[in-house]
C-alpha cells in the first residue's frame, strides 16, 4: 500500500512539474530548480522535488541551472542570457518603476493598486525591454488610468531617450518604458471572470508596489486561485511603497471622462500598432499578451 501511495504521489509532482513547466514556456519564461519549485502549481514543492521531478521527466532537462523542455535546448543560451541581464540591468530599473508609481498614484487618486508583471518581475528583463504595471483602479477609470499611466509614461521615457530599444520598445518620440499591462477596475476583481491557472500564475509574478490591501481584497474574493496557486495566500510584498502623503483630489476626475479617455487611448493604441505594421515578431508578441489578458484586455473592438 505505501510503495503504491508513494507511486502516486511521484506522478502527481512529476504532472504538476510538467504543467508548470509548460505554463512557464507559454509565457516565455525559463527559471532556475529553486524558482520552479518555488513557483509550482499545486503549492510550494522542494527544490530536491523539483530537481527529482525533471530527472525523471524525458521531455525536461536543466541546462544552464535552468529547467526546460529538451527541445529547447538549443537555445538555452539565448534564453539564459536574460537571466544575465536582469542581474546585470534590473536593479536601476526597478528604482526608476518604484519613483514613477509613486508619482502616478499621487496624481491618479483612482489607482488603488499596483504591481510590477512582465519580465522585470519574472528575472528575465534586460534593458531594452519595457517595464509592465498592472493596475486596480476605481470603477468607471480603466481608460483614464490607461490614458495617464502613457501620457506620464511619456514624458518619464522622454528623460531616458538614450535607452537601449527593441522592435516593442522602439516608437517615434520617445522609447516605451512605463507601459499598462493590465487594468482591472475594482468590481472587475472581486470576483475575476476568470480563476484559471494563466491568472493565478500572471498575479503570483507579479510584484505589488502598492496598495496590497487591495491585492489582499482580490485573493480574498477569488479563492479559486489558490486551487492552482496555494502560494498566493502568502503573497508578500518587499518592494512596498508608501501612500503619497498628498493625492490629487478625485474630484478632478470624474467617471464622465472615461469616454473621451477611451476615444483617446485607443487612437494611440491603433497609431502604434500602425508603427508596428512592418515588424511581424512585434505585432505577434503583441497580440500573444493580449490574448492571454482577456477579457480583460482595452480596445477590443477598435
Amino acid at each position: 500500500m505505501a510503495v503504491g501511495y508513494l507511486g502516486d504521489r511521484s506522478t502527481a509532482l512529476s504532472e504538476r512539474v510538467r504543467r508548470t513547466i509548460a505554463l512557464l514556456r507559454r509565457r516565455g519564461y525559463a527559471v532556475t530548480p529553486a524558482r520552479l519549485a518555488e513557483w509550482c502549481l499545486g503549492g510550494p514543492i522542494t527544490e530536491l522535488e523539483a530537481r527529482r521531478a525533471v530527472a525523471t521527466d524525458p521531455d525536461l532537462v536543466i541546462a544552464k541551472n535552468l529547467v526546460i523542455e529538451r527541445s529547447d535546448v538549443a537555445r538555452v543560451e539565448t534564453i539564459r542570457s536574460r537571466a544575465t541581464a536582469h542581474d546585470k540591468d534590473s536593479s536601476d530599473y526597478v528604482e526608476m518603476t518604484l519613483d514613477f508609481v509613486h508619482t502616478l498614484v499621487a496624481l491618479a487618486p483612482f489607482v488603488r493598486g499596483v504591481s510590477i508583471a512582465g519580465s522585470l518581475a519574472s528575472g528575465g528583463f534586460r534593458a531594452s525591454d519595457d517595464v509592465d504595471l498592472n493596475l486596480i483602479v476605481d470603477d468607471g477609470h480603466r481608460h483614464i488610468a490607461y490614458v495617464m499611466v502613457n501620457f506620464l509614461g511619456l514624458l518619464h521615457a522622454i528623460r531616458h531617450r538614450s535607452k537601449p530599444v527593441d522592435d516593442l520598445t522602439r516608437r517615434p518620440i520617445a522609447p516605451r518604458l512605463m507601459t499598462a499591462n493590465l487594468i482591472l477596475e475594482r468590481s472587475q476583481c472581486m470576483p475575476l471572470s476568470r480563476s484559471d491557472e494563466d491568472m493565478a500564475f500572471e498575479l503570483l509574478v507579479a510584484e505589488p508596489v502598492f496598495g496590497i490591501e487591495t491585492m489582499r481584497e482580490l485573493v480574498d474574493a477569488n479563492q479559486s486561485l489558490l486551487e492552482h496557486l496555494p502560494q498566493l495566500a502568502r503573497r508578500q510584498a518587499p518592494l512596498l511603497i508608501e501612500s503619497p502623503r498628498r493625492r490629487a483630489p478625485a474630484v478632478l476626475f470624474p467617471r464622465q471622462l472615461d469616454r473621451p479617455a477611451e476615444w483617446l487611448g485607443g487612437a494611440a493604441w491603433r497609431y502604434m500598432q500602425w508603427t508596428r505594421r512592418h515588424r511581424p515578431d512585434a505585432l505577434a508578441r503583441v497580440a500573444y499578451v493580449r490574448a492571454t489578458m482577456r477579457p480583460y484586455t482595452l480596445f477590443d473592438s477598435w
